[in-house]
């Protein structure tokens, strides 16, 4: 039972629980924090009388609330134990805490949980680990004028004369806390029915229900429920699933059992003001969330260690759940390249990293097992940052560069494994796996079993264990070498090794100093010429070093491996394979599939960067892009880009490398040209790759000073200022918006401040803050950092975005790092506790200082703060030094060769 006061932010509560002692003991130990416990009382189950309480006190340290009784319980017998306490609704974005919105000038609030990991404890003692599984019975007191949302629907609703209510909710199947949830608000809804009867709601504040912002969630929902039902032949659990709309929450969303938590620029969507790549975002949240029914709340992990088991299968599924609802997009066999892949592998390519599956021994290992590479996150309609030199541009990516949870690499593992086990069959294994395991635990060897099973009823045998062991109990992943063999026709040496970035960082870590990685790799392998490709061929490659024969390979053959790259590593050739694939691109790319473009141009740039390559050869690769007309390869160019134009942008060389980016963008630039202003719900998924694309150069053109992009830019939002009519065209807005505020004057930029204060369509909102990002005034740049510290002006998650968005402009890049240092003690209170928040902040105000005065300052930085964060500065660290090494050692290679092709 829970009684909330929103007037004064305060709840009462009180705690049944019904416990089966196994052991006698005299003492009751479970989990609790920042609750204020009145009373507490054991009582013997079905029987008379009261087990009498010697005291209680609670343990801060380890959060947990201690019972001492006055008498030992017996073993085999059940107790129920009462806790009657108070707590605060807390400001804070963990436990249950409030939020607010404005409507009609006046500021209204809810009260909303966020109970994963272990923040349950924050709201009622309880047993919060997810072996821990219970059901539990909900009632929510609240004043008439709120609604109260859980898990299960409203039972009865019991009305008093004082203006108070209490819903008491139907009982929960069994479940664990951390995603138990409730809320207490003043929303409306819309609603809709799957096939199968579940009872679909959609809540958020009045306004937006009336301008059918949700509709579009709303209807997706509804779909992938009966999708996922008939991929996984288990049917939805519970008779209800709401999705709720909030303005404040730490996560993109929460997937509590029933009771769905979204932010609403992850949920909302406003036709007339949304992007596709805006529609993208809020479908692949969606699609993560539903799939989490399944995975992780009808089978939850046996301990945090596996968190990444339901992670990564959502992260996954956000593909595949794509796929279904627009089959022409390709996301899995595609966009998974630059989105996940190609984004982990960069940060699981620091010495810094560890293994996917780690050991949790206390309450900090679980939050930096949700922290690892950080933040969980899909690539949303950001803006773009630019340099308004005369000479150069600079920019960064279409989506802020994350760090990545433990979703990503467990998303690119699981993808592996479903492309050498065979789609249907790894199908099937899932199938067998959730209903064998459905309302119980599951450890990462249940699952390997059963699809080794599903493996084994289909006449194949590999151990699935055995294999994937090896990719998530060691950190990193490897580098695959082929080499031609000079001396035997038909041969080829494979090699293979663990992959970092700074060499002289895995000199460094004594855990890699032994050389020991070793994985069982699936290696598809192709031979071509300009014409032609030979069937796909895979070998499982075990060892340090391997030969082996290809039947079909002649002199003037090249090689290609980790076909469509459906692996989790990378693959380096010797030079002539190199210049053979240089050459095939060039005379006919289309020999090549999409897929295979792209992971030629994210390899060749990250060897490159690590060393492994001379710098020359991914500038070579992408000289083919004037005649690509494919999206992914362009896309997973200006990602690899991105780094290195991170890297150079303060460099007085610079305008001979943005020279050389403009010449490969202009004839695509002018070939696509700009869109028409039109948003048509039915035209999406036939125009998806083509206006992907289009976004994608005319960003890389206003990015590096097209003359005609900055003056179509500066053109389009002079209009909207004197005519107040915005017409600039969805897809492109945020990148006319940066533009228009990185050339244009002061009043611009007050202009788009204006617009930010007066929309109220979440997704115009988001675009708007981060265009102000883009100014290149350092003062209207450091006005917006201490704005930013303003909840009332700037949410709290989306202040984090503000302040790296400005280190991502280098003329912000000083100014945020010197914000950061300054303003530590006030960020770490407010995040310190969110560590997934604390974590990406650290890593994107720092990922792109790149001087030894700058790495200096952060080493200075870090002798005073030794608190949970340590590992994300750890990697800080790494990443500035590697930033520092690369430019000492590759820098003037890479200019003098870029001379060279300018000139030409």
């Amino acid at each position: 039972m829970l009684t909330a006061f929103m007037e004064n932010f305060t709840f009462a509560g009180e705690v049944n629980v019904e416990i089966a002692c196994r052991n006698a003991t005299r003492y009751v130990v479970l989990h609790a924090s920042r609750v204020a416990v009145e009373k507490v009382q054991v009582a013997e189950d079905r029987v008379a009388g009261a087990v009498p309480v010697a005291g209680f006190f609670l343990y801060p340290q380890t959060q947990v609330l201690v019972v001492v009784l006055n008498r030992t319980l017996d073993a085999q017998r059940n107790y129920n134990l009462k806790i009657i306490y108070n707590a605060l609704i807390e400001n804070e974005l963990l436990g249950f805490f409030r939020s607010s919105y404005v409507l009609h000038g006046e500021r209204r609030f809810l009260g909303v949980t966020q109970f994963s990991p272990t923040h349950a404890r924050k709201a009622f003692p309880c047993f919060d680990e997810p072996i821990y599984k219970a059901t539990f019975k909900i009632s929510i007191k609240h004043q008439a004028t709120y609604l109260s949302l859980s898990n299960m629907p409203v039972e009865t609703s019991v009305f008093e004369e004082d203006g108070w209510v209490t819903d008491h909710f139907s009982q929960t199947p069994l479940m664990s806390t951390y995603y138990l949830a409730w809320a207490i608000c003043n929303f409306t809804y819309r609603e809709t029915i799957t096939k199968s009867g579940v009872v679909v709601r959609l809540y958020a504040r009045p306004d937006a229900i009336r301008r059918g912002s949700g509709d579009y969630a709303l209807h997706i929902t509804k779909r992938l429920i009966e999708f996922y039902e008939d991929y996984f032949k288990v049917p939805y659990s519970l008779p209800k699933l709401d999705l709720l709309a909030v303005p404040k929450h730490p996560y993109a969303a929460m997937e509590n059992w029933g009771l769905s938590i979204f932010v609403e620029q992850r949920i909302l969507l406003d036709p007339s003001v949304s992007s596709i790549s805006y529609l993208l975002d809020v479908t692949m949240v969606i699609v993560h969330e539903i799939c989490h029914q399944w995975f992780g709340d009808l089978v939850t992990p046996v301990w945090w260690e596996d968190v990444w088991l339901k992670e990564g299968f959502a992260h996954y599924f956000e593909f595949v759940g794509t796929d279904y609802l627009y089959p022409g997009w390709n996301m899995e066999k595609q966009r998974f390249l630059t989105d996940v892949l190609h984004e982990v592998m960069l940060l699981d390519g620091l010495a810094s990293s560890h293994p996917v599956s780690q050991e949790v021994l206390q309450a900090t290992d679980i939050d930096r097992v949700f922290d690892w590479i950080a933040y969980k996150k899909r690539p949303g309609a950001a803006g773009v940052v630019l340099n308004a030199c005369i000479v150069a541009m600079t920019f960064t990516m279409q989506a802020s560069r994350p760090a990545l949870d433990s979703s990503a690499p467990g998303a690119a593992l699981i993808r592996m494994l479903a492309n050498f086990m065979g789609h249907s069959v790894f199908q099937r294994g899932l199938q067998d796996y959730l209903t064998i395991h459905k309302y119980g635990n599951a450890a990462r060897n249940d699952l390997w079993n059963t699809l080794s099973e599903a493996l084994k009823r289909n006449g194949k045998y590999v151990n699935i264990q055995e294999v994937m062991d090896q990719w998530t109990l060691q950190m990193g992943y490897p580098v695959i070498t082929i080499l031609g063999n000079t001396t035997a026709e038909n041969w080829i040496i494979i090699t293979q090794q663990h992959f970092i970035y700074d060499i002289s960082a895995k000199t460094r870590a004594l855990a890699l100093q032994n050389n020991s990685y070793l994985w069982q790799i699936p290696l598809t392998i192709v031979v071509g010429n300009r014409s032609h490709m030979s069937p796909e061929a895979i070998i499982w490659v075990s060892n340090k070093s391997e030969h082996h024969r290809l039947t079909s390979l002649d002199k003037g053959s090249w090689l290609l491996g980790n076909i469509n790259q459906t692996g989790y590593f990378r693959v380096n050739y010797d030079l002539r394979n190199w210049r053979l694939l240089i050459d095939q691109l060039i005379r006919n790319h289309e020999i090549l599939s999409v897929s295979n473009r792209a992971g030629l141009i994210d390899d060749a740039f990250s060897l490159a960067r690590a060393g492994y390559l001379p710098q020359s050869i991914p500038l070579e690769i992408i000289r083919y892009l004037s005649e690509e007309k494919d999206f992914l390869p362009w896309h997973a160019a200006s990602r690899a880009l991105y780094p290195l134009d991170k890297l150079l942008d303060r460099m007085e060389k610079y305008n001979v490398f943005n020279e050389y980016i403009l010449k490969q963008v202009a004839t695509t630039y002018i070939k696509l040209g700009w869109p028409k202003n039109s948003f048509n719900g039915s035209l999406v998924q036939a125009s998806y790759q083509h206006e992907e694309l289009r976004r994608e150069v005319i960003m890389l053109a206003c990015s590096f000073g097209n003359k005609h992009c900055h003056q179509q830019a500066s053109t389009l939002i002079s209009d909207w200022i004197s005519s107040n009519r915005n017409r600039i065209p969805l897809n492109v807005r945020d990148i006319v918006y940066c533009t228009g505020v990185s050339l244009l004057d002061e009043d611009v930029w007050e202009f788009i401040w204006m617009k930010f204060h007066s929309t109220t369509a979440v997704s115009e909102k988001k675009i708007l803050l981060e265009a102000l990002t883009c100014s290149d005034d350092r003062n209207l740049l450091n006005r917006l950092l201490n704005l930013s510290l303003n909840s009332e002006v700037v949410l709290d998650q989306d202040a984090i975005d503000v302040i790296i968005h400005v280190a991502r402009n280098p003329h912000g890049r000083d100014l945020a790092w010197k914000f950061f240092r300054d303003k530590w003690k006030i960020l770490n209170t407010r995040y310190g506790e969110a560590l997934f928040m604390n974590s990406k902040l650290i890593s994107g105000v720092t990922e792109f200082l790149n001087t030894e005065g700058e790495l200096k300052e952060l080493k200075n930085f870090m002798k005073n703060y030794d608190g949970v964060a340590a590992a994300s500065f750890s990697r800080a660290l790494e990443t500035v030094e590697a930033n520092v090494r690369w430019k000492m050692l590759y820098q003037d290679e890479l200019f003098q060769w870029l001379g060279k092709a300018v000139r030409h």
